[in-house]
Formats: C-alpha cells, sequence, structure tokens
C-alpha cells in the first residue's frame, strides 16, 4: 500500500508551521547538510564516474507530482514488431555519483531516506544531486540503470535485463496532465501506452492475487479560523505508472535469486485465524460486507478509498497484518521465505534510488548480475547491514506524526464534545482492552481512546467518545478520546 500523502493550504501551513517544525525537533530530523557534505557534493556532481552505453536516442518521459525534482524514473514505451510490448524504464544512477565510503555514503546511511512533510522535504542526498545532477530532468544527459521489460500481448513480462546507459528525457509530464492526455485521445503514442500495459499489469496482478491500494490524498484547509481535513481520490494514471515500478521490482528481485545475492522485500502471508477474526470484526463495525469465503486480498480490492469507511478499515488493516522487513541472501543461500504476500511475487526495492537508500544496491546488484559479473565488493561488504539500516528509517513515523498534527488541527476547538464512533483496534492482548482506537466518520479520523470507567472496549463497538485532547503541541498522543 503507498503512504498517503497529506497537503496543507498556505493558511493551514502558516498556522501550523512551528508545530511542524518542533515536530521535527522531536524526530531529530538534520536541519541541514554539513558543509563536507555539500562540498563532496559539488564535486560528485562535477565528475560523476561514468562507464555506460549511450542510450539518448530514445526518447524518455517522466511523470511526477508538478513540483517534483528528483526524478528517479524515466519511460519509454512502444510496440513489438509481431505482437506485445517493449518498456525501457531508466533509473537515475545515483551509484555513479556517491563512492563507497565518502561523505556522501555516510550521510545517506545516516538519513536512510527522503522524508516528506507538508510544508517542506528533507532529501537524502544534496539538491545538487537529487534535484539536479542524477535526476533524470529533461533535455539533460543523464547516467541511469536501463531496463528493458519484453512483455507479450497480454502483458506478461518474456524477459528483462538492465544495464547502465546514459539518457536523455525529452518531456516532463504531471499525473494531471497525462490523465488529461490519454482521456482525450491527444497523448503521443508511448504515453498512452502506459495506459494498455498498465490496465494488463493491473489485470495480472489480479490473477496472481496481489493487492494495490491507492489510498486518497488528505487535504488540509484553513478557512474562517477552522481547519477542515477533506481527501482527494487518485489518478487511474497513478496506478498505471505504479505497475512499471511493481514489474521491475518484480523482476529485479528473480534476478538477485538466480544469480545467489541480493536483498529482497519480503511479506508474510497473514492467515492465523485471530488476526483474519479481527479483520473480520474491523469490517463488521464499519458496515463492510465480507462473505463467507472472500480472502482479503479480493475485499480489499473491491473497496472504495474515497470512500471513508472503506479508508478507515484500509488504514486499520494494514497495522493488523504483518509488516514486510528486507530478507538478505548471498552465495546462493536463498531463504525459504522470497514472496511479498501484498504483490504476491517475489519483489525488490529498486525504483527509488534519490529517495531511498537500499535503492543503489539493489540496482548494482541487478547489473552486474546481468553482465554476468560477480557482485560489487561495497554491496556485499554492506549488505548485511542494510535490514538494520533501512530499519532505522523515519518516513513512516513522519508521515503517521504529521497526519496525527493535522487531525489535531481539525478537532482542536471541539474539545469536551461527544461524537459517534467506532472500536477498530484494542488492546486486547493485554487480556483488559482497556486502550484503543476510534473510528469517527464526520470529520474522518482515526484516534486513539481510553475507557475511563474500567468498562472493556470492545472491538467493533459503537461507541459514543467524548474528546479529552486535540492538541498539535502535546509531546503525548496529539489527539485523545475517551468513553464513555
Amino acid at each position: 500500500m503507498r503512504r498517503r500523502p497529506l497537503h496543507m493550504s498556505g493558511e493551514a501551513l502558516d498556522a501550523l508551521r512551528a508545530a511542524l517544525v518542533e515536530l521535527r525537533t522531536e524526530l531529530k530530523i538534520p536541519p541541514a547538510f554539513p558543509k563536507r557534505v555539500l562540498k563532496a557534493a559539488d564535486k560528485a556532481a562535477a565528475r560523476p564516474e561514468l562507464d555506460h552505453k549511450d542510450a539518448t536516442h530514445l526518447p524518455f518521459f517522466t511523470i511526477d507530482p508538478s513540483t517534483s525534482k528528483d526524478l528517479d524514473q524515466a519511460m519509454h514505451l512502444e510496440r513489438r514488431p509481431g505482437g506485445g510490448f517493449r518498456v525501457y524504464y531508466a533509473i537515475a544512477d545515483v551509484a555513479a555519483f556517491v563512492r563507497p565510503g565518502s561523505p556522501l555514503d555516510a550521510e545517506a546511511r545516516d538519513r536512510i531516506e527522503t522524508l516528506y512533510f507538508p510544508d517542506l522535504k528533507v532529501p537524502l542526498h544534496p539538491p545538487v544531486l537529487s534535484e539536479d545532477a542524477a535526476s533524470l530532468l529533461p533535455y539533460k544527459d543523464r547516467p541511469a540503470l536501463l531496463w528493458q521489460h519484453d512483455l507479450d500481448a497480454e502483458g506478461n513480462v518474456t524477459g528483462s535485463t538492465v544495464t547502465r546507459a546514459i539518457v536523455r528525457s525529452r518531456a516532463r509530464f504531471s499525473y494531471q496532465g497525462v490523465q488529461q492526455d490519454i482521456e482525450n485521445g491527444t497523448a503521443e503514442e508511448s504515453v498512452a501506452l502506459l495506459r494498455e500495459i498498465g490496465t494488463l499489469r493491473e489485470n495480472i496482478e489480479i490473477t496472481r492475487g496481489g493487492i494495490s491500494v491507492h489510498l486518497p490524498h488528505q487535504e488540509v484547509t484553513f478557512e474562517d479560523g477552522s481547519f477542515r481535513l477533506d481527501y482527494a481520490a487518485t489518478l487511474p494514471v497513478e496506478g498505471w505508472n505504479e505497475q512499471i515500478s511493481l514489474m521491475t521490482g518484480m523482476a529485479a528481485a528473480q534476478i538477485m535469486i538466480d544469480s545467489g545475492t541480493g536483498i529482497l522485500r519480503t511479506q508474510r502471508e497473514q492467515d492465523a485465524p485471530h488476526v483474519v477474526r479481527r479483520l473480520h470484526d474491523i469490517a463488521t463495525c464499519l458496515g463492510i460486507a465480507w462473505d463467507a469465503g472472500v480472502s482479503y486480498a479480493a475485499l480489499v480490492r473491491g473497496l472504495d478509498p474515497k470512500n471513508q469507511k472503506h479508508m478507515a478499515f484500509l488504514t486499520e488493516a494494514t497495522t493488523t497484518m504483518l509488516r514486510a522487513e528486507y530478507t538478505v541472501f548471498r552465495d546462493h543461500q536463498t531463504p525459504k521465505h522470497t514472496m511479498h504476500a501484498a504483490i504476491a511475487a517475489p519483489y525488490a526495492h529498486c525504483t527509488a534510488p534519490l529517495r531511498r537508500l537500499v535503492d543503489r544496491y539493489t540496482g548494482a546488484l541487478c547489473v552486474a548480475a546481468c553482465a554476468g559479473e560477480d557482485p560489487p565488493k561495497w554491496v556485499l561488504d554492506a549488505l548485511h547491514c542494510l535490514p538494520c539500516d533501512m530499519a532505522r528509517g523515519k518516513g513512516g513515523l513522519a508521515d503517521r506524526q504529521t497526519v496525527d498534527l493535522a487531525e489535531a488541527a481539525v478537532l482542536m476547538h471541539r474539545v469536551g464534545e461527544v461524537f459517534d464512533a467506532a472500536v477498530v483496534d484494542t488492546d486486547a492482548e493485554w487480556n483488559r482492552p482497556l486502550n484503543g482506537k476510534v473510528y469517527l466518520a464526520d470529520p474522518a479520523v482515526l484516534a486513539k481512546v481510553n475507557s475511563t470507567n474500567g468498562q472493556d472496549l470492545r472491538l467493533g463497538a459503537s461507541v459514543r467518545a467524548r474528546l479529552k485532547r486535540a492538541d498539535p503541541f502535546s509531546d503525548d498522543d496529539k489527539v485523545l478520546f475517551t468513553v464513555p
């Protein structure tokens, strides 16, 4: 499931900027790059290590939010003679700039990933690289890892390979612009093929039992002294674009498995009876019909993220299911478990090296394997540390606490009010479920709740919850309800 972006209007940002600054201080987010790192970035940007073939004849394009500058991916899609498709997918070659053991490398291993806040971005690499020299900006020759996927007429991958190449993007598109051009029939063929290929890949995903959930964007506005939280649905093109990335991640995983060395993103199938019962109870309390014999994957595909109750289930269910982890292997000691349950295939992170540390390593392993070479020593030296490194990333925590802050702002003038709510989580594992989470339909909020009279919280129960606290600056839970 993709992260749920949170956007704030300018007025909302002005009102909450101090709280966002305090949040970053609490999370110990680095405010700026050290001078030695900036100096190393300037040097690397001027003299990248290049051993790349020329692929500038391919007319690549990028699709990103209109304000993005750190462009990891570019693509060119075409039909193959005789039927089927060919997908060229260029991924920024960060390893051409970041040398092992350099100040840039050390800083990236400290930061782990790019962090996104409504008012600013805290990048993994200095902007001279992430937003310029290493970014696949239009009309610029850039070093890349060039994937080539051959597909049959039904969208099945028949072959994948990757090599280093110099590429040049010819166009920079936004999601909204591409969606409109495709719907109007004015998109050039390479862009128009994204819908055809993306739709085929979505159908293949359903067949293999995979799950893609596109949660809506949250929008926070501030008018007449009050905050408002609304939702904006994602566009179909975002799903088609994601299918290209997923296809590449699956190909990378298989290449590493076949070569005997790699790092996979794995997730076990969660079929424990008590977990399934818990999910059924959450669905029931939200009024979601889950018929007998219907799998979790099938249920999720039928839900509408624009429906607030459906979104509450999807959000809470992801915390109930087992989290994904990184699994390392080498010397052909392939782990017993290689699957990612939600994707229903082996999978690896490899398509966002400007924003995620591990992708630089998986990309290098795949390039070496496709060239018939041994894994680079700098990758092997770091391989077993990468799962622990990635576990230190603060992206998920920053996202959750930013949402908590926004929900506190929306409710801050309603402390003491009583709301109709549904209990969607409890601490039943401690035998006395006195704490949990409640879902409010209006405004659509998921927040913590405490039982104040000693009565157990019952999963799925409808309750009248009193808002005890809603404080964007609170060091404790920023939003807290009590029952009765």
